[in-house]
């Protein structure tokens, strides 16, 4: 909360206010990059070129994790990444965007106030202000306090505003009640409920349900206040003191105990204290006593460390622990660190650490100081030997090597020199392994490896067959063996006096290799390009991107720890185990680099390795210039899921938002921004999302905050998104946005239907001018045909009609000359009656084959046949309207109903025949019934039943045959009228509609 200090000058709050805030840094991850200075923080700063606003006074964290910062230039919202100015709030424009003071409530409202008086209230979408002189005090509002009761208290230039549990209207705190009327510069409460104002007068207090205050000793005028973890009640006065408050003057009535600080003090929830100074901010630790000098500087954060500019004056603490400080130039961000470096005095020169008793390592590099330490820092300086590589040996003894000799720590501390051979100073030490028997192999730069006894160096052991490559890394495995890892990536067994060299052949392809690290009957080998694991005689990769591997160990519970040039890689016991099972699956890790603290990578010459777990289980690392440590059973988590939130939606060069948006017609391509509340890390925050209606399942989208979709189909849309933390928290709600895109005319179902039915049209169009072709070509044949036919019928009429006639006249002549009782006669006259029925028969062919094309309706045709034929027993019915019909139809019906017609006479016994032809809106009909005798379908030599079938099938018509003794026969055929007539209008569906309605109705 700022905390301004109040004067009557043109200047007052410029000159007088601050904000309290100290700081621990370990590494500056900031905008502006330069290095840190504290060891429990990591600083990021931000400024104006960054989006950042100037002049920041306050800060508020809403429950949608916002983060709102107030300064004279107007009041901007934060999630971490993008700084954004708010001209309105919730849809409501800000009375003045000179804004001081600022309180987000737990109901979800935002209270800002203004610099020259009045207080707007944002709710679901509406705003209300609270003006100066209508309750509220007028002045500029400082800040905005809630109590214990959920009361807000507004301290302004002119008193003290308290706005009532329920009311709508604030009142002004009279002086009556004890409290001077005047500026005020904070409000506090304590843990206790009892409420303290700090006026131009000096601090009063009272208890809950108090209706009076009371002077709070000393009597000075304070302008911060704050309470530590103990109760106690710190204020700063106007002369950058602190003092410890109390209700009432002691009774000895002694001076006040003041302490050196700053213009504001603030005290987070671990109980450390934070003073802000004209130009830096400090950090304190109880019981808040001002620093030395020469330890102040590592507890502050100035211009010279990079915060982003003089006069802190704002101080707040979100609610995932980050500390945030506004400057007049921008705003600061510490955060704590999960890996925290080493403090020391001088810089470091490549150090290397070995485990020490207890929780402590020793810390030695090549500038000759050995330091003793632990997690809470540097402890004392135990000795000066440069050190290249350090060793701890499994019965406890430590060796340093340096570039002439090696260094054992006798008990007593002190250290006994064992010096290298005269041809092997200067070169350092890489490695050291200790050997069960006593003697030691030492691994030395150039020289590759020996084998110690006392003061004899054996080259390799005098052992053949090792690579001529120079040693790098030594491990002793569980059966008394010895590995080698050397530099050009190969790996020795040395056992006994057997060796084995494992190579690309057998899976090692890692680079020089910088770490080999015993893990039971496992051999885990490190270099440049990954990490391979010797289990039950194979070498495992771990399938994960790990470079310059140059430490390892495992933890307790089974945990994979590595520091490489990437930072340090931790593997889950799960993981590990799943690896030895499943070598070729994908290993899940989790990272930790600058943004958690650590600062460098691992060394890549020496001293190796680079990582040492302590006695205690702590993890150290070392980098080239930097010793650092964790706890790995106690890493700092993120329990919060970070809050979604769609910002916009961009479609068509607009920008839209709201939960449910319906979209101009045509849309296709839409874009979706959106962001995840969690100011700790948001560079890992991790996105997925998914459009319903497109996409089946979620989409991994990294750290990025937009989703674009093409070619968007008209529809109902539901985009969805959700995030997770830096510890790969989810939050399972998300957030949703509904869009409904409506389509064009071209794109509904109004326009398929009616492409549909033009399609149905060009189909029938198609159809019938299909059948029109057909017809005109039948119409051609049948002339043709016709023409034949005729040419057929005169043919036989001229040729043989004529001939048989003469032939016929010939013998009734020879008939004649025959006596009348003559045998010859008898035969001659019943010859010559056969062959004048086979005259009659052959001329009605004849006839039929001229009779066929005849203009008339075919109904009055076959009607003036059958009565030839049947006279008395025909019965007759037309049906509908008669129809042309087209020349073929016509000519074979007329054929099929005078074949029918003709059985019926000549061979059914028949005394009832009917002939029906019915013209039908969707069919032609003819039917021919009698109720003779029957006859079978498919009788021996009876051609005309087959003939009346064939002609049938060949108009493309139904044809149906049914005959039954004593019950006579049906010949029904049945054609579509489109193939029938000549011209032939569909009727109109309704129509037709109707007349089956009908039909059925009666039916």
């Amino acid at each position: 909360m700022a905390c301004i200090l109040f004067s009557f000058s043109l200047h007052r709050n410029r000159i007088l206010a601050r904000v309290a805030f100290a700081l621990c840094l370990l590494s500056v991850n900031a905008a502006f990059a330069l290095p840190p200075l504290l060891s429990s923080y990591s600083h990021t700063a931000w400024g104006p070129q960054h989006g950042a606003p100037n002049d920041v006074l306050n800060f508020a964290q809403s429950n949608d994790g916002w983060l709102w910062i107030a300064s004279p230039n107007g009041l901007f919202r934060f999630d971490g990444v993008r700084f954004e100015r708010m001209d309105s709030v919730q849809g409501q424009p800000l009375h003045s965007t000179n804004v001081m003071g600022l309180l987000a409530s737990t109901d979800g409202s935002l209270w800002v106030g203004h610099r020259f008086g009045g207080i707007s209230h944002f709710k679901n979408g509406q705003v209300h202000l609270h003006k100066p002189g209508d309750g509220l005090p007028a002045g500029d509002v400082y800040s905005i306090v809630p109590g214990p009761d959920g009361a807000l208290w507004a301290a302004t230039t002119q008193g003290l505003g308290h706005l009532g549990p329920g009311a709508d209207r604030f009142t002004t705190v009279a002086p009556a009640t004890g409290l001077p009327s005047g500026g005020i510069y904070k409000v506090m409460f304590d843990r206790a409920g009892r409420q303290w104002v700090a006026t131009l007068t000096g601090v009063f207090h009272r208890a809950p349900g108090e209706q009076q205050y009371h002077r709070a000793w000393p009597q000075h005028r304070m302008v911060a206040l704050a309470q530590a973890p103990d109760g106690t009640v710190w204020g700063a006065d106007e002369t950058r003191m602190h003092y410890r408050l109390r209700e009432m003057a002691p009774p000895d009535n002694a001076r006040a105990e003041a302490v050196a600080g700053g213009a504001d003090l603030h005290i987070d929830r671990a109980g450390t204290m934070w003073v802000l100074k004209l130009d830096a901010v400090e950090r304190r630790t109880a019981p808040y006593l001002a620093l030395p000098r020469s330890e102040a500087a590592s507890q502050q954060v100035g211009q010279n460390t990079g915060i982003s500019g003089p006069l802190p004056q704002a101080w707040y603490q979100d609610r995932e622990g980050n500390i945030w400080v506004g400057t007049s130039s921008g705003i600061d961000r510490l955060r704590p660190n999960r890996v925290h470096t080493l403090p020391v005095k001088d810089v470091l020169d490549h150090p290397g650490v070995i485990a020490d008793a207890g929780d402590g390592v020793l810390v030695g590099d090549i500038q000759g100081v050995l330091r003793s330490a632990g997690s809470e820092g540097t402890r004392k300086e135990v000795g000066r030997i440069t050190l290249t590589a350090g060793y701890r040996a499994p019965d406890g003894a430590i060796w340093i090597g340096d570039l002439n000799a090696r260094w054992l720590r006798q008990p007593d501390g002190s250290w006994q020199r064992y010096p290298h051979p005269a041809r092997l100073h200067g070169y350092a030490t890489h490695a050291m392994l200790q050997n069960r028997d006593g003697s030691m192999w030492v691994a030395m730069q150039t020289f590759g490896l020996f084998r110690v006894e006392g003061t004899e160096w054996q080259a390799n052991g005098n052992l053949q067959g090792m690579p001529a490559s120079a040693a790098r890394a030594l491990a002793a495995g569980a059966s008394g063996q010895v590995w080698v890892g050397h530099r050009d990536g190969l790996i020795s067994r040395i056992d006994g006096k057997r060796i084995r060299i494992f190579g690309p052949a057998d899976g090692i392809n890692i680079g020089p290799v910088q770490i080999l690290f015993a893990d039971g009957a496992r051999i885990w080998a490190g270099g440049e390009q990954g990490v391979r694991c010797f289990d039950n005689g194979r070498w495992l990769a771990v399938n994960a991107p790990l470079r310059g591997i140059a430490g390892m160990a495992r933890t307790a519970d089974g945990e994979l720890w590595l520091h490489g040039s990437e930072g340090i890689t931790r593997i889950t016991a799960a993981e590990v185990a799943r690896l030895l099972r499943e070598p070729d699956a994908p290993v899940a890790y989790e990272r930790f680099d600058a943004l958690d603290g650590l600062r460098g990578s691992a060394e890549q010459i020496r001293p190796l390795p680079t990582l040492t777990q302590a006695l205690d289980g702590r993890l150290w690392f070392a980098s080239a210039s930097h010793v650092a440590s964790m706890d790995p059973r106690h890493i700092p988590r993120n329990p919060l899921p970070p809050p979604v939130e769609i910002l916009a939606l961009h479609a068509n060069g607009k920008t839209l938002a709201g939960p449910a948006l319906k979209l101009p017609t045509g849309t296709s391509q839409l874009q979706f921004d959106y962001t995840a509340l969690s100011l700790s890390m948001p560079e890992r925050v991790r996105f997925r999302y998914r459009l319903h209606g497109v996409d089946s399942d979620w989409r991994e989208a990294g750290q990025r905050r937009e989703a674009y979709y093409t070619n968007l189909a008209p529809g109902s849309y539901r985009f969805e998104v959700t995030a997770a933390n830096e510890d790969g928290l989810w939050n399972t709600a998300g957030a949703r946005m509904t869009v409904t895109i409506p389509p064009r005319f071209v794109q509904t179902g109004w326009f398929i239907a009616l492409l549909a039915g033009l399609a149905a049209a060009a189909l029938y169009w198609l159809y019938r001018l299909r059948v029109q072709r057909l017809t005109r070509r039948m119409d051609d044949l049948m002339h043709a045909r016709l023409a034949e036919r005729a040419r057929i019928a005169r043919g036989l009429h001229d040729t043989l009609l004529q001939s048989v006639q003469g032939l016929i006249m010939f013998f009734n002549q020879q008939s004649r000359r025959q006596r009348q009782d003559a045998e010859e006669r008898r035969k001659i006259d019943q010859t010559l009656e056969l062959a004048d029925q086979l005259m009659h028969e052959s001329r009605d062919y004849i006839a039929d084959l001229r009779a066929v094309g005849t203009p008339q309706e075919l109904g009055a045709a076959l009607q003036d046949y059958g009565q030839v034929m049947l006279q008395e027993r025909l019965a007759v019915s037309i049906v509908g309207r008669p129809h042309a019909l087209t020349a073929l139809v016509r000519d074979e019906l007329n054929v099929i109903g005078r074949e029918a017609l003709f059985n019926c006479a000549r061979h059914a016994n028949a005394t009832e025949v009917t002939l029906m032809l019915e013209y039908g809106p969707d069919q032609l009909r003819l039917l021919v019934r009698d109720n003779g005798c029957g006859t079978a379908a498919d009788r021996e030599g009876h051609y005309g039943l087959a003939c009346m079938r064939e002609r049938a099938q060949a108009i493309g018509a139904l044809y149906r045959f049914s005959s039954r003794p004593a019950d006579g026969t049906v010949v029904d055929v049945v054609i579509d009228a489109a193939l029938a007539y000549a011209v032939h209008r569909p009727e109109p569906w309704l129509t037709r509609l109707r007349r089956r309605w009908s039909r059925s109705g009666t039916a």
